[in-house]
């Protein structure tokens, strides 16, 4: 029973880690091609106007962030699980805070959720 608990756990910790690893890094990507959507339009018109560059040279710095991170939840689980959780976090206060977007704001705070699930799971399954 214990073996099939530790390997359902690893099992578990493996999809949870290709997930969050995989996509931010097909997002980061998409942010250089534009295909699944037009990711200027979730720049805050206040925060747009504020920046020192385009909305696009944003995205742009964002989806470099998002390969790097994604890689790193490949690597290093925990770490990287950590890192995701707290950037989607960070999009679904700034999507709040521009007043628009509410479903988006509210699946990236489920999404950082289930990061930061990960990064507890890895924990119990891995030792990185």
């Amino acid at each position: 029973m214990e073996a099939k608990i530790s390997q359902t756990i690893r099992q578990t910790s493996d999809l949870l880690r290709l997930t969050y690893g995989i996509v931010p890094i097909v997002a980061g990507l998409d942010k250089f091609f534009n295909l699944l959507t037009h990711w200027e339009d979730y720049v805050p018109p206040a925060l747009s106007s504020s920046l020192p560059f385009s909305p696009h040279t944003l995205m742009i710095l964002v989806g470099i962030i998002e390969i790097v991170a994604g890689l790193i939840v490949l690597a290093r689980p925990v770490i990287g699980g950590y890192i995701v959780s707290a950037w989607l976090a960070l999009i679904g206060v700034l999507l709040l805070a521009g007043g628009s977007f509410f479903d988006v704001a509210v699946r990236d705070f489920v999404m950082a959720i289930g990061a930061f699930s990960l990064t507890r799971i890895a924990k119990l399954a891995h030792k990185y």
